[in-house]
């Protein structure tokens, strides 16, 4: 019989958070360090954006910024999309999404499944399909009544949500015995509801925030990427002047290794955000030696069974070719970019 205190009685929504932490004693070849996972994939909507998308718009609810008559309008690259569907869908509001050529098919589909409607922008502004996106948003919202932006770069709700809950379960399952965290950064708000909770609590924790080559995040330069929810080619409001200990840029390439290596050696399916941080960690390892560390990863391998893991798209689109990138995946040398200590 399952016990009481397992139940979710307020429905799906209260069933966000409490993942589980686990240890992968595969991926590393350096023995010495310590390595967890906060696996964000069991969110009831398959990421750690259902976090901050239930806190956005619970608390856009009690303000009274948004009822029963409001269309939530919000540009995603798939994850954020989900979450705020799901939410939408659980409180009955109207949810439009939009997206860019990037996003998954697999994640639209399911936006679509949970009610939401998707607003598709072909063309980047000025380069940069993210600055696209949001004028889509701001003449959606001029052109749609009784309409409400959440505006994940922005809003303090976003790394509130991680404060309170990501972070808090992470350092509470650990009593405060842990030396080193990595993250992914995109909107950088589980990178700051992170380190502000560690900082809150005096935890000597350093945070290793994980951007993308082709970022423009803490002073990096715009380039392309084809891995979603990694870095940004606009940097948003909430990353302003944002700093982490050390900032580790990855290339599309090193997701990709760092995904097929963490189903090889750890028989677990992550995200291409997820494989960037694990690849990450291994580049420190040396540096770890007798650290426990904890990555977040932000989604399931599930969502990339079309790109990260479909050897023809990253022959074409990374120009790796099976052979290459299965030595690489084996622990092969590779090109490492370079670390940059902020």
């Amino acid at each position: 019989m399952m016990q009481p205190s397992l139940i979710a009685t307020g429905g799906v929504l209260d069933s966000i958070g409490h993942t589980p932490l686990i240890q992968l004693d595969r991926f590393l070849r350096n023995e010495s360090v310590e390595l967890l996972v906060k696996l964000e994939s069991a969110n009831p909507g398959g990421s750690a954006k259902d976090r901050p998308a239930k806190q956005m718009l619970e608390s856009a609810l009690e303000r009274g910024d948004v009822h029963g008559g409001s269309t939530i309008i919000e540009s995603s690259s798939g994850n954020m999309g989900i979450g705020l569907a799901q939410a939408c869908r659980y409180h009955g509001l109207k949810f439009v999404c939009v997206v860019d050529p990037r996003a998954q098919r697999q994640n639209l589909a399911i936006i679509e499944a949970l009610g939401g409607t998707i607003d598709l922008v072909e063309q980047p502004l000025h380069g940069d399909f993210l600055a696209a996106r949001i004028a889509r948003v701001r003449h959606l919202l001029d052109q749609t009544p009784h309409s409400y932006w959440p505006n994940q770069y922005a809003n303090p709700n976003n790394p509130l949500a991680h404060f309170e809950g990501t972070i808090r379960e992470i350092d509470e399952a650990l009593h405060g015995e842990w030396d080193v965290l990595f993250v992914a950064t995109s909107s950088t708000g589980t990178a700051q509801g992170c380190r502000d909770y560690l900082r809150s609590r005096g935890r000597n924790v350093q945070v290793v925030a994980v951007d993308s080559v082709g970022s423009v995040l803490f002073g990096g330069t715009s380039g392309p990427r084809m891995i979603p929810g990694l870095g940004a080619g606009k940097e948003p409001r909430l990353a302003v002047g944002q700093s982490f200990d050390h900032v580790m840029r990855v290339t599309d390439l090193d997701c990709v290794v760092g995904c097929r290596r963490a189903a090889h050696r750890e028989a677990l399916l992550v995200g291409g955000s997820a494989g960037g941080v694990l690849i990450s960690v291994d580049r420190m390892a040396n540096d770890l030696s007798g650290k426990r560390c904890v990555a977040i990863l932000h989604d399931s391998g599930t969502r990339y069974l079309e790109t990260v893991f479909n050897d023809r798209w990253v022959e074409n689109s990374l120009d790796c070719n099976p052979a290459t990138l299965a030595q690489l995946v084996d622990g092969s040398p590779m090109v490492l970019e370079t670390e940059v200590s902020v």
